[in-house]
Protein backbone atom coordinates (compact mmCIF):
# COMPACT_ATOMS: atom_id res chain seq x y z
CA UNK A 1 0.00 0.00 0.00
CA UNK A 2 1.37 3.44 -0.93
CA UNK A 3 1.05 6.51 1.27
CA UNK A 4 -1.82 7.75 -0.91
CA UNK A 5 -3.89 4.60 -0.57
CA UNK A 6 -6.53 4.29 2.18
CA UNK A 7 -6.49 1.45 4.67
CA UNK A 8 -9.25 -0.68 3.21
CA UNK A 9 -7.94 -3.99 4.48
CA UNK A 10 -11.46 -5.40 4.78
CA UNK A 11 -12.72 -3.74 1.61
CA UNK A 12 -14.31 -0.88 3.55
CA UNK A 13 -13.03 2.29 5.17
CA UNK A 14 -11.56 2.40 8.67
CA UNK A 15 -12.05 6.16 8.95
CA UNK A 16 -15.05 7.31 10.99
CA UNK A 17 -17.34 10.06 9.77
CA UNK A 18 -16.24 12.26 12.66
CA UNK A 19 -12.57 11.87 11.73
CA UNK A 20 -13.19 12.76 8.12
CA UNK A 21 -15.40 15.73 8.92
CA UNK A 22 -12.85 17.19 11.33
CA UNK A 23 -10.14 16.78 8.70
CA UNK A 24 -12.19 18.54 6.02
CA UNK A 25 -13.11 21.49 8.26
CA UNK A 26 -9.44 21.99 9.09
CA UNK A 27 -8.56 21.94 5.38
CA UNK A 28 -11.07 24.44 4.02
CA UNK A 29 -10.60 28.13 4.57
CA UNK A 30 -10.75 31.24 2.44
CA UNK A 31 -7.66 31.66 0.29
CA UNK A 32 -6.38 28.08 0.72
CA UNK A 33 -7.80 25.98 -2.06
CA UNK A 34 -9.02 22.40 -1.62
CA UNK A 35 -9.48 20.58 -4.93
CA UNK A 36 -12.26 17.98 -4.97
CA UNK A 37 -12.69 15.78 -8.05
CA UNK A 38 -16.14 14.55 -8.91
CA UNK A 39 -16.96 10.89 -8.28
CA UNK A 40 -20.08 9.41 -9.80
CA UNK A 41 -20.05 5.63 -9.27
CA UNK A 42 -18.05 3.07 -7.33
CA UNK A 43 -15.07 2.67 -9.68
CA UNK A 44 -14.48 6.43 -9.86
CA UNK A 45 -14.75 6.62 -6.07
CA UNK A 46 -12.22 3.81 -5.58
CA UNK A 47 -9.71 5.34 -7.99
CA UNK A 48 -10.05 8.93 -6.75
CA UNK A 49 -9.77 7.78 -3.13
CA UNK A 50 -6.31 6.35 -3.84
CA UNK A 51 -4.97 9.59 -5.31
CA UNK A 52 -4.42 11.59 -2.12
CA UNK A 53 -7.02 14.36 -2.58
CA UNK A 54 -8.16 16.29 0.48
CA UNK A 55 -11.81 15.80 -0.47
CA UNK A 56 -14.03 14.11 -3.03
CA UNK A 57 -17.23 15.53 -4.48
CA UNK A 58 -20.31 13.39 -5.06
CA UNK A 59 -21.59 15.05 -8.20
CA UNK A 60 -25.37 15.11 -8.58
CA UNK A 61 -25.16 15.24 -12.37
CA UNK A 62 -22.83 12.25 -12.63
CA UNK A 63 -24.49 10.26 -9.86
CA UNK A 64 -27.95 10.58 -11.41
CA UNK A 65 -26.57 9.75 -14.86
CA UNK A 66 -24.69 6.66 -13.65
CA UNK A 67 -27.27 5.47 -11.11
CA UNK A 68 -30.49 6.10 -13.05
CA UNK A 69 -29.27 6.77 -16.57
CA UNK A 70 -31.23 10.04 -16.48
CA UNK A 71 -30.46 13.78 -16.55
CA UNK A 72 -29.95 15.80 -13.36
CA UNK A 73 -33.39 17.37 -13.52
CA UNK A 74 -35.04 16.60 -10.19
CA UNK A 75 -35.64 12.94 -11.03
CA UNK A 76 -33.47 11.39 -8.31
CA UNK A 77 -35.11 11.08 -4.88
CA UNK A 78 -33.68 11.55 -1.41
CA UNK A 79 -33.53 7.76 -1.06
CA UNK A 80 -31.60 7.38 -4.32
CA UNK A 81 -29.00 9.94 -3.31
CA UNK A 82 -28.70 9.00 0.36
CA UNK A 83 -28.11 5.40 -0.65
CA UNK A 84 -25.34 6.55 -2.95
CA UNK A 85 -23.75 8.61 -0.16
CA UNK A 86 -23.67 5.51 2.02
CA UNK A 87 -22.16 3.40 -0.75
CA UNK A 88 -19.45 5.96 -1.47
CA UNK A 89 -18.41 6.51 2.13
CA UNK A 90 -18.22 2.78 2.91
CA UNK A 91 -15.47 2.22 0.33
CA UNK A 92 -13.48 5.47 0.69
CA UNK A 93 -11.43 7.19 3.37
CA UNK A 94 -11.31 10.67 1.85
CA UNK A 95 -13.84 13.25 3.15
CA UNK A 96 -16.88 13.27 0.85
CA UNK A 97 -18.74 16.47 -0.08
CA UNK A 98 -22.23 15.45 -1.21
CA UNK A 99 -24.80 17.15 -3.40
CA UNK A 100 -28.07 17.41 -1.48
CA UNK A 101 -30.01 19.23 -4.23
CA UNK A 102 -32.83 21.34 -2.70
CA UNK A 103 -33.08 19.18 0.42
CA UNK A 104 -35.84 17.21 -1.39
CA UNK A 105 -38.73 19.36 -0.18
CA UNK A 106 -39.58 21.74 2.63
CA UNK A 107 -38.00 22.35 6.01
CA UNK A 108 -38.90 18.93 7.43
CA UNK A 109 -37.37 17.33 4.35
CA UNK A 110 -34.19 19.34 4.83
CA UNK A 111 -33.96 18.16 8.44
CA UNK A 112 -34.42 14.55 7.28
CA UNK A 113 -31.86 14.98 4.49
CA UNK A 114 -29.18 16.47 6.72
CA UNK A 115 -29.63 13.73 9.30
CA UNK A 116 -29.53 11.05 6.62
CA UNK A 117 -26.46 12.38 4.83
CA UNK A 118 -24.56 12.86 8.09
CA UNK A 119 -25.48 9.38 9.33
CA UNK A 120 -24.38 7.96 5.96
CA UNK A 121 -20.88 9.38 6.48
CA UNK A 122 -20.88 12.56 4.41
CA UNK A 123 -18.49 15.30 5.50
CA UNK A 124 -20.45 18.14 3.91
CA UNK A 125 -23.79 18.69 2.22
CA UNK A 126 -24.54 21.14 -0.57
CA UNK A 127 -28.04 22.66 -0.60
CA UNK A 128 -29.35 24.94 -3.35
CA UNK A 129 -32.12 27.51 -3.77
CA UNK A 130 -33.70 26.23 -6.97
CA UNK A 131 -37.37 25.56 -7.37
CA UNK A 132 -38.40 21.93 -7.76
CA UNK A 133 -37.74 20.22 -10.11
CA UNK A 134 -34.15 21.42 -10.01
CA UNK A 135 -31.67 21.25 -12.87
CA UNK A 136 -27.91 21.09 -13.35
CA UNK A 137 -26.37 24.49 -12.59
CA UNK A 138 -24.86 24.94 -16.04
CA UNK A 139 -28.01 24.41 -18.10
CA UNK A 140 -30.72 27.03 -18.82
CA UNK A 141 -34.21 27.10 -17.39
CA UNK A 142 -33.39 27.23 -13.68
CA UNK A 143 -35.66 29.17 -11.33
CA UNK A 144 -35.06 30.00 -7.67
CA UNK A 145 -37.24 30.09 -4.58
CA UNK A 146 -37.59 33.25 -2.46
CA UNK A 147 -34.32 33.94 -0.67
CA UNK A 148 -36.02 33.90 2.75
CA UNK A 149 -37.22 30.36 2.12
CA UNK A 150 -33.70 29.18 1.35
CA UNK A 151 -32.28 31.00 4.36
CA UNK A 152 -34.76 29.09 6.51
CA UNK A 153 -33.51 25.83 4.99
CA UNK A 154 -29.93 26.73 5.88
CA UNK A 155 -30.92 27.55 9.47
CA UNK A 156 -32.67 24.18 9.77
CA UNK A 157 -29.64 22.40 8.30
CA UNK A 158 -27.32 24.07 10.81
CA UNK A 159 -29.64 23.31 13.73
CA UNK A 160 -30.09 19.69 12.63
CA UNK A 161 -26.51 18.50 12.26
CA UNK A 162 -25.14 16.52 15.18
CA UNK A 163 -21.48 17.06 14.36
CA UNK A 164 -20.46 20.75 14.24
CA UNK A 165 -17.77 19.77 11.73
CA UNK A 166 -20.42 18.64 9.24
CA UNK A 167 -20.19 21.48 6.73
CA UNK A 168 -23.25 23.20 5.26
CA UNK A 169 -22.68 24.59 1.77
CA UNK A 170 -25.29 27.10 0.58
CA UNK A 171 -25.62 27.38 -3.18
CA UNK A 172 -27.56 29.98 -5.11
CA UNK A 173 -28.53 29.56 -8.75
CA UNK A 174 -29.78 33.15 -9.07
CA UNK A 175 -26.91 34.41 -11.26
CA UNK A 176 -28.17 33.03 -14.56
CA UNK A 177 -31.68 34.50 -14.44
CA UNK A 178 -31.49 37.32 -11.87
CA UNK A 179 -27.90 38.56 -12.19
CA UNK A 180 -24.75 38.47 -10.11
CA UNK A 181 -25.83 41.22 -7.67
CA UNK A 182 -28.96 39.30 -6.67
CA UNK A 183 -26.91 36.12 -6.34
CA UNK A 184 -24.51 37.91 -4.00
CA UNK A 185 -27.38 39.37 -1.96
CA UNK A 186 -28.76 35.88 -1.51
CA UNK A 187 -25.36 34.49 -0.55
CA UNK A 188 -25.09 37.12 2.18
CA UNK A 189 -28.47 36.03 3.58
CA UNK A 190 -27.36 32.42 3.57
CA UNK A 191 -24.14 33.35 5.36
CA UNK A 192 -26.16 35.06 8.08
CA UNK A 193 -28.28 31.91 8.34
CA UNK A 194 -25.16 29.96 9.30
CA UNK A 195 -23.73 28.45 6.10
CA UNK A 196 -20.09 27.36 6.34
CA UNK A 197 -19.32 27.84 2.64
CA UNK A 198 -21.02 29.92 -0.05
CA UNK A 199 -21.53 28.67 -3.59
CA UNK A 200 -22.60 31.22 -6.20
CA UNK A 201 -23.28 28.99 -9.17
CA UNK A 202 -22.11 29.77 -12.71
CA UNK A 203 -20.53 33.23 -12.69
CA UNK A 204 -19.77 33.99 -16.32
CA UNK A 205 -16.48 35.92 -16.25
CA UNK A 206 -13.28 36.35 -14.28
CA UNK A 207 -14.50 39.84 -13.35
CA UNK A 208 -17.60 38.37 -11.74
CA UNK A 209 -15.50 35.84 -9.88
CA UNK A 210 -13.25 38.64 -8.60
CA UNK A 211 -16.30 40.59 -7.43
CA UNK A 212 -17.68 37.57 -5.61
CA UNK A 213 -14.32 36.74 -4.03
CA UNK A 214 -13.89 40.26 -2.67
CA UNK A 215 -17.36 40.39 -1.11
CA UNK A 216 -17.31 37.54 1.42
CA UNK A 217 -15.22 36.39 4.36
CA UNK A 218 -16.48 32.81 4.23
CA UNK A 219 -14.78 30.25 1.97
CA UNK A 220 -16.30 30.17 -1.49
CA UNK A 221 -16.96 27.26 -3.86
CA UNK A 222 -15.83 27.39 -7.49
CA UNK A 223 -17.62 24.97 -9.80
CA UNK A 224 -15.20 24.10 -12.59
CA UNK A 225 -17.29 22.47 -15.32
CA UNK A 226 -15.46 21.89 -18.59
CA UNK A 227 -17.72 23.38 -21.28
CA UNK A 228 -19.87 25.14 -18.65
CA UNK A 229 -20.64 28.81 -18.07
CA UNK A 230 -17.74 29.63 -15.71
CA UNK A 231 -14.12 30.17 -16.81
CA UNK A 232 -11.74 27.37 -15.80
CA UNK A 233 -8.99 29.00 -13.71
CA UNK A 234 -5.78 27.69 -12.18
CA UNK A 235 -5.66 26.64 -8.54
CA UNK A 236 -3.43 29.59 -7.67
CA UNK A 237 -5.81 32.02 -9.33
CA UNK A 238 -8.85 30.62 -7.54
CA UNK A 239 -7.09 30.79 -4.17
CA UNK A 240 -6.03 34.38 -4.86
CA UNK A 241 -9.65 35.30 -5.60
CA UNK A 242 -10.73 33.90 -2.23
CA UNK A 243 -12.13 30.52 -3.15
CA UNK A 244 -11.63 27.75 -0.59
CA UNK A 245 -13.02 24.82 -2.54
CA UNK A 246 -12.86 23.96 -6.24
CA UNK A 247 -15.08 21.12 -7.37
CA UNK A 248 -14.58 19.37 -10.71
CA UNK A 249 -17.84 17.44 -11.00
CA UNK A 250 -17.73 16.56 -14.69
CA UNK A 251 -14.03 15.99 -15.44
CA UNK A 252 -13.92 12.27 -14.67
CA UNK A 253 -17.20 11.25 -16.29
CA UNK A 254 -16.44 13.29 -19.41
CA UNK A 255 -13.06 11.56 -19.64
CA UNK A 256 -14.58 8.15 -18.95
CA UNK A 257 -17.32 8.66 -21.53
CA UNK A 258 -14.78 9.67 -24.18
CA UNK A 259 -12.65 6.60 -23.42
CA UNK A 260 -15.65 4.26 -23.51
CA UNK A 261 -16.90 5.70 -26.79
CA UNK A 262 -13.42 5.19 -28.24
CA UNK A 263 -13.06 1.53 -27.20
CA UNK A 264 -16.65 0.65 -28.06
CA UNK A 265 -16.19 2.28 -31.45
CA UNK A 266 -13.11 0.16 -32.15
CA UNK A 267 -14.92 -3.01 -31.07
CA UNK A 268 -17.85 -2.16 -33.31
CA UNK A 269 -15.66 -1.43 -36.34
CA UNK A 270 -13.03 -4.16 -35.92
CA UNK A 271 -14.99 -6.76 -33.94
CA UNK A 272 -11.89 -7.16 -31.72
CA UNK A 273 -9.98 -5.29 -29.03
CA UNK A 274 -6.66 -5.99 -30.73
CA UNK A 275 -6.58 -2.58 -32.45
CA UNK A 276 -7.64 -0.39 -29.53
CA UNK A 277 -5.48 2.74 -29.24
CA UNK A 278 -7.09 4.08 -26.08
CA UNK A 279 -4.82 3.42 -23.04
CA UNK A 280 -6.28 0.68 -20.83
CA UNK A 281 -5.84 0.19 -17.11
CA UNK A 282 -3.71 -2.84 -16.33
CA UNK A 283 -6.07 -5.67 -15.41
CA UNK A 284 -4.08 -6.89 -12.39
CA UNK A 285 -3.70 -3.35 -11.06
CA UNK A 286 -7.42 -2.74 -11.56
CA UNK A 287 -8.29 -5.94 -9.72
CA UNK A 288 -6.17 -4.78 -6.80
CA UNK A 289 -7.71 -1.30 -6.86
CA UNK A 290 -11.20 -2.76 -6.74
CA UNK A 291 -10.32 -4.98 -3.76
CA UNK A 292 -9.40 -8.45 -4.98
CA UNK A 293 -6.18 -8.38 -2.97
CA UNK A 294 -8.06 -8.39 0.32
CA UNK A 295 -10.53 -10.97 -1.01
CA UNK A 296 -7.62 -13.31 -1.71
CA UNK A 297 -6.16 -12.65 1.74
CA UNK A 298 -9.56 -13.33 3.30
CA UNK A 299 -9.83 -16.63 1.42
CA UNK A 300 -6.30 -17.68 2.46
CA UNK A 301 -6.90 -16.83 6.09
CA UNK A 302 -10.08 -18.85 6.31
CA UNK A 303 -8.66 -21.75 4.32
CA UNK A 304 -5.82 -21.97 6.87
CA UNK A 305 -8.30 -21.94 9.75
CA UNK A 306 -10.30 -24.77 8.19
CA UNK A 307 -7.13 -26.85 7.71
CA UNK A 308 -5.85 -26.33 11.24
Amino acid sequence: MTSNEPDLSSGFTTQTGEQRRAKLRQSIRKGRLVVAPGVFEMISARIADRMGFEALYMTGYGTVASYLGMPDAGIASYTDMQNRVSQFTRITSTPMICDGDTGYGGLLNVMHTVRGYEAAGASAIQLEDQEFPKKCGHVPGRRVVPAADMAAKIRVAVETRNDPNFLIIARTDARTTLGVDEAMRRAELYARAGADLLFIESPESIEEMEKIGAAFDLPLVANMVEGGRTPILSADELARLGFGLAIFPATAFLGAAAAMESVYGTLKQQRSSAGIQQPLYDFDAFSKAIGFDWVQEFDREHAEKEQS
